[in-house]
């Protein structure tokens, strides 16, 4: 009987300092974890007039979020366009790569070449007013690096921040004339940074930058392939540095796409070309995020230390003092409802099903960040984070199965197969339902970044041929490894549950839980829905991870705090109510979204509105099936602990 309670007391005062431990070591891991990666393809030396390829990739614009191919617009063409080989991630994202007619030479520069000269009719011109008005980018590639247009900014440190791709175009307004005109970018100009090898003499690209022009060229004569531009010629060395005489999109308008490259030897070698890219100027926020959730940990672990150390410790004590069937029969709080805390919950099918599609995303999400952590998903591999995440779902339903159908089994469940089979099927077949509804209202915009229906079918065989196999496989091992037996015996007459004081409301505790775990992560949430709807690079899984395991922790004891006091109110209905506890925090993760779809974006078509909501709720009912697992665990094992530590007579 000392020997249970002292074990309590104990294990709650090494808690807090194996917890702080645990977060110093990775704030000390942290600066390394965010810079470190493993580039995602081999080094490629070039010597001096090697080709270089350059690659065309989608149409991108934050106003629409419907990616588009580069030859969908009248743009030059090479002889023949040629599909690069995209991975799966890369097809789920709308990456669609192409060759490009633009003809590149190691450290050879060219000014002024003509790529081809086209005349706009009237639906041409239209496209490209449509996509100017949309502030679509133009993205391309080269050694597998992403184009980057350099801005200069004299409010930040550093003070050149690069923009991915180039704009179509731009409207603007002739001196002394409201009306708004369209203008195109017709003129490039590239330049390539290199590192070369001293002892080599080769080199290996390190940057690829432009900045677009538009001009209206201007020539003497009948147009011919060996015309020479006024505007723009290499012999004269009359160069295009401004816009100043920009050319109009508009019916019946000749357009000349020109082009100029510029070679640049750079000390910046090839293992830290994406550093420039993913450069970080606004660390200080994301530390300024974690100070703010290690409070919330402190805060929750005092709490968790004081329950623990004073209140259960005392009561323990007392409960297993206690001599006479009267002194048992004048006990309250949560020993008190000893012989109804474990009986199985209504709707318990529904419960093992969540717990277990929990596990399995748990699995993934842990996974991911570790592998991302340590580099192997660094955005020189396109779609690799997709294309992990996917798989990695699909290998965890074995832990999925396993966990609802010991769960089941614990609740005496004997229909084991059919959970197994809901566990395979519930939580893919709803998301593939709001994916397929999303998709099919992207293939009425004919954008590119909607899925092919071979990747469709590879998806189906993913979830059909791979992940419930297993889910099955986890199942039948679940169910044929014994379950601890409860720490006391359940009544055969459930007790009626006094009425509730209104702060112990089911909605209320419930609601009230998910603050905490939300205002854990809410910081980091705005970096990473910047990242994926305004187009930018998102590399600092360093500070992710952290943030990661601070909301484990932040799940896990909130939910904890709430239960322990849902039991001194003699409720012993906990098993729904741990799961939705922290699994609220998903209901402020979409009020979230819609806050930053009307703050942050500018969004005005309604199918672009229909897919950012439907991937959000996407987004927080995983969000939800998460966090619920986590607090559900948490409160499990925290409700054995304290009832294995009692005397019950």
């Amino acid at each position: 009987m000392e020997s249970r309670s002292k074990s309590i007391h104990i294990g709650s005062t090494t808690m807090i300092p194996a917890l702080l431990l645990l977060l110093l070591l990775l704030l000390s891991l942290i600066h390394r974890a965010q810079c470190f990666y493993l580039p995602g393809v081999a080094p490629e030396d070039f010597q001096k007039g090697d080709p270089l390829k350059v690659k065309v990739n989608k149409l991108t614009s934050i106003k629409t979020q419907l990616p588009y191919t580069y030859y969908s617009l009248p743009f030059c063409t090479p002889e023949k366009i040629v599909d690069s080989a995209e991975n799966l991630g890369e097809v789920l994202r709308g990456d669609r790569i192409e060759n490009s007619p633009y003809v590149f030479k190691m450290q050879e520069p060219q000014l002024c070449t003509v790529l081809c000269r086209i005349t706009l009719d009237a639906k041409t011109a239209k496209q490209f007013k449509e996509k100017i008005d949309d502030e679509y980018r133009v993205n391309m590639i080269l050694d597998n690096l992403p184009l980057v247009v350099p801005i200069r900014r004299l409010d930040r440190v550093p003070n050149i921040v690069y923009q991915l791709g180039y704009h179509v175009g731009l409207k603007g307004q002739y001196a002394g004339k409201k009306e708004e005109r369209y203008f195109i970018h017709n003129h490039l100009a590239f330049t390539v940074k290199y590192h070369r090898d001293m002892q080599t003499d080769s080199s290996r690209i390190v940057g690829f930058e432009v900045k677009p022009y538009s001009i209206k060229h201007e020539y003497e004569g009948p147009w011919s392939e060996k015309t020479r531009l006024i505007t723009c010629d290499p012999h004269t060395k009359r160069m295009v540095v401004n816009s100043n005489t920009p050319l109009e999109v508009d019916a019946n308008k000749e357009i000349i796409f020109t082009y100029d490259v510029e070679y640049q030897e750079s000390d910046v070698k090839w293992a830290s070309r994406w550093d420039t890219y993913l450069l970080m100027s606004d660390d200080q926020i994301h530390w300024f995020s974690i100070v703010n959730s290690l409070m919330i940990v402190l805060f929750l672990s005092g709490m968790i230390a004081m329950i623990m150390l004073r209140t259960l410790y005392r009561d323990i004590s007392k409960y297993n003092e206690l001599e006479t069937q009267e002194e048992a029969l004048e006990e309250t709080g949560w020993k008190l409802v000893h012989g109804d805390v474990f009986r199985p919950p209504s709707n318990s099918d529904l419960l093992c099903v969540y717990v277990g599609t929990g596990v399995q995303f748990l699995g993934m999400v842990l996974v991911t960040m570790i592998f991302a952590v340590f580099g192997f998903l660094s955005p020189s591999n396109r779609g690799g984070l997709m294309s992990a995440m996917l798989l990695l779902w699909v290998f965890m339903g074995i832990f999925a199965g396993y966990a609802s159908t010991h769960l089941y089994k614990t609740f005496k469940g004997t229909q084991w197969k059919k959970i197994a089979l809901k566990t395979a099927f519930m939580f893919p077949a709803i998301i593939f339902v709001i994916f397929f509804v999303l998709n099919a209202l992207i293939w009425g915009q004919k954008s590119s970044g909607a899925v092919p229906f071979g990747t469709m079918f590879t998806l189906v065989f993913l979830w059909f041929g791979i992940s419930v196999p297993l889910v099955f496989v986890g199942a039948y091992v679940g169910i044929k490894k014994p379950t601890m037996e409860d720490p006391v015996k359940t009544n055969k007459i459930p007790r009626q549950i006094p009425q509730q004081p209104w702060y112990m409301n089911r909605i209320f505790s419930v609601l009230i839980g998910g603050i905490l775990p939300f205002g854990a992560v809410f910081i980091e949430l705005f970096f990473i829905l910047t990242s994926i709807w305004l187009n930018q690079f998102y590399y600092i899984f360093g500070f992710l991870f952290l943030v990661f395991i601070i909301l484990l922790i932040t799940c896990a004891e909130i939910t904890i705090v709430l239960c322990y006091f849902q039991l001194c109110s003699e409720d012993y209905k906990w098993w729904w109510r741990s799961y939705l506890t922290s699994g609220s925090s998903a209901l402020y993760l979409f009020l979230y979204a819609i806050f930053y779809f009307f703050t942050k974006l500018e969004i005005t078509k309604l199918v672009s509105g229909l897919l950012y909501f439907g991937y959000m709720l996407i987004a927080s009912y995983a969000f939800f099936v998460l966090t619920g697992t986590i607090g559900f665990y948490a409160c499990f094992c925290f409700t054995r602990l304290i009832y294995s530590s009692v005397k019950i007579d």
